[in-house]
């Protein structure tokens, strides 16, 4: 039997990770061009997702499963992968169209 506090936390990691994947998956659907799309699965989704997988670790160990290791490595290299493929691209993008490139900072 899982305590209700644990329940309760793990219900609210579950429901905060659904939010997150429905904005992220929202922001792709929605938003106008590639330099704005590319936050909603590299942000939102992300972490939505990691929430998920947190709750599921949490739920596995209070059941006294032992504690599985292709959960955490799911969890490390989701938080690890999205930036650096967003990254990539993003500077794809400016090297295929230089006008979605940032303008210069002002100098002094």
């Amino acid at each position: 039997m899982i305590a209700a506090w644990l329940d309760a936390v793990i219900a609210f990691l579950l429901v905060t990770g659904a939010f997150f994947t429905l904005v992220g998956a929202w922001g792709l659907a929605k938003l106008g061009d590639f330099m704005k799309r590319i936050h909603g699965p590299t942000k939102a989704t992300t972490l939505g997702i990691g929430c998920v997988l947190i709750a599921s670790m949490a739920w596995f160990i209070a059941r006294g499963t032992p504690p599985a290791g292709h959960e955490l490595l799911i969890t490390v290299f989701l938080f690890l992968t999205p930036p650096v493929s967003a990254q990539l691209l993003v500077k794809a993008a400016m090297r295929t169209d230089p006008s979605a490139r940032p303008p210069p900072p002002p100098q002094d």
